[in-house]
């Protein structure tokens, strides 16, 4: 950053304040990553880099999400989405809708969320998005086991994302996969294999020092050790 400041480079600048952003958000500094991230999208406006723009708008729409704060940022997926749809871009339009999906399914509203997942999952596939797909496949196999109790559907589809992980090595959203495994099967009362999931997940991001999901599979394997009699 301090490099692009001297070469009074603002492009170059936004770009290194969005990887500050998130690196942040991804090691849980949250207040940080907002920060870092709002900057570096001011800073691509400025420049008129419309990609470091996008990139840093999606970042603070995901780092609000992930915090919860879904009145913040609903309305900014929703604005990212509409630029996605208007520029064809099919890998953000993807991105927008799964977030928008993840939204509503915390929120609880199954059937929409649903759907726009299913959206995501086939224009990931048209466009070979494999990463896109995966992870919509995942909010899909969520929502089946929620909702539909059918968690032999959900884990197949699970499967089938595994595949797309395992070929791009996709490590972050492979360690998700098997996290959402052990959901599926905790919900559905498999509790030892829950544990087994959860247990392997967490090694997983333990691995990539993610905090989110290493306290995720965390409590995913005290509830399961707690269901077994051993906690």
């Amino acid at each position: 950053y301090r490099t692009a400041r001297e070469a009074r480079d603002t492009g170059a600048m936004a770009w290194a304040l969005w990887s500050g952003g998130t690196l942040a958000r991804q090691r849980g500094a949250f207040p940080l990553a907002w920060r870092l991230l709002r900057l570096a999208a001011e800073l691509g406006e400025q420049s008129g880099d419309v990609v470091v723009r996008g990139y840093s708008l999606a970042g603070m729409a995901e780092t609000g999400r992930i915090q919860g704060d879904y009145a913040a940022v609903t309305a900014l997926h929703e604005q990212l989405l509409a630029e996605a749809r208007k520029r064809g871009e099919a890998r953000h339009t993807v991105w927008a809708l799964e977030g928008i999906a993840q939204i509503h399914r915390n929120t609880g509203a199954y059937d929409t969320a649903y759907a726009l997942f299913e959206e995501a999952a086939e224009i990931a596939a048209r466009a070979e998005d494999r990463r896109g797909h995966a992870w919509a496949l995942r909010g899909l196999a969520d929502i089946v086991s929620v909702r539909d109790r059918d968690p032999d559907r959900a884990l197949a589809l699970l499967s089938e994302a595994e595949v797309s992980c395992r070929a791009m090595n996709l490590s972050g959203a492979l360690a998700y996969n098997h996290k959402m495994r052990g959901n599926v099967l905790y919900r559905a009362g498999r509790y030892e294999r829950a544990r087994d999931l959860y247990t392997r997940a967490l090694a997983e991001f333990e691995a990539m020092s993610e905090p989110r999901g290493r306290a995720l599979s965390r409590l995913g394997l005290v509830k399961s050790l707690a269901r077994l009699g051993r906690d």
